[in-house]
């Protein structure tokens, strides 16, 4: 392997790792006092206030290009981000770490399942077996997390619902934003997609009256480290990751995600996950391998 690809190596397995503190990260935010739509709203805020002035200095003529479709689906895309993490991000609230993580990483098993039903596309095979091997697993954990509330998942059926919502507001994200990706630069999609996002979440915050600017010193700091953590750093090293590797691989590399977030949750937080549990996650995971391998072939 020469240097250039073992750096980029590296460089995914960073961002792999990267996003994976963003639950612990989140779980340390609410211990702060702050409520979930809190944590959604700054962390995307923080994230578009660091991207504007670079995309304003350097993808200015881009964005006055732009035209009103493409301005009407950067709406819809944001709307979507916003949707996905405030869903999510709410999930942490009741169920556990593991659970949460594994089941908002599903999005490519609901977009073959809607291909199917609802577009009538025939699927292949592997998609066939990638979605009831993801339904399955689904299954398990929703079953392993029944009835068992914890300090850290006093609610578990309705966070492991907010994180398959999550995962579905994610399909909707990634529909659009393939549509409007495709004649845009990266910086100035995420710049407009990830302002959008959070005028969206700060929007709601403040319909609900959550605390957006009064809060405690170390709450500032988890939610500015989740904003440019995981947020920028994390999702940017998968962007730059792909000049070296084919899409797929880095696809399979970000599904690294779940299994990073579990074993942080054990290490940090103390959750542990039941046999049920983990047989689950790995039908989930061996499912949405199977569905990102077979999407490649269309």
């Amino acid at each position: 392997m020469d240097m250039t690809r073992a750096v980029a190596l590296a460089v995914l397995g960073a961002g792999v790792l990267m996003v994976s503190t963003a639950s612990i990260l989140i779980r340390f935010a609410m211990a702060e006092g702050l409520p979930a739509i809190s944590v959604a709203a700054l962390r995307l805020a923080i994230a578009a206030i660091i991207l504007l002035p670079v995309v304003l200095a350097t993808r200015r003529d881009e964005l006055s290009r732009l035209t009103r479709r493409d301005w009407g689906l950067a709406i819809g895309a944001g709307a979507f981000l916003a949707m996905h993490f405030a869903s999510w991000i709410l999930s942490l609230e009741y169920t556990s770490v593991s659970s949460s993580v594994a089941l908002v990483t599903t999005n490519p098993i609901w977009i073959g399942l809607g291909g199917w039903l609802l577009l009538r596309e025939r699927p292949s095979f592997c998609m066939v077996i990638a979605i009831g091997m993801a339904l399955a697993g689904s299954a398990a954990v929703f079953l392993a997390d029944e009835n068992i509330a914890t300090t850290f998942a006093p609610n578990p059926a309705l966070g492991n619902a907010l994180a398959v919502i999550g995962s579905l507001a994610m399909c909707g994200y990634l529909l659009i934003g393939r549509r409007l990706r495709a004649g845009m630069t990266l910086l100035a999609y995420i710049g407009v997609v990830y302002g959008v996002a959070a005028i969206c979440l700060m929007a709601t915050a403040a319909l609900l009256s959550a605390p957006l600017v009064k809060i405690g010193a170390m709450a500032w700091i988890v939610v500015i480290a989740l904003a440019v953590g995981p947020q920028l750093l994390g999702h940017s090293a998968f962007n730059w990751s792909l000049k070296f590797f084919p899409a797929t691989v880095v696809a399979m590399a970000i599904l690294g995600e779940p299994i990073g977030s579990t074993i942080f949750a054990w290490w940090l937080l103390g959750e542990e996950v039941g046999v049920v549990k983990l047989g689950g996650m790995v039908m989930l995971f061996v499912g949405i391998v199977i569905a990102a391998r077979s999407d490649r072939g269309h």
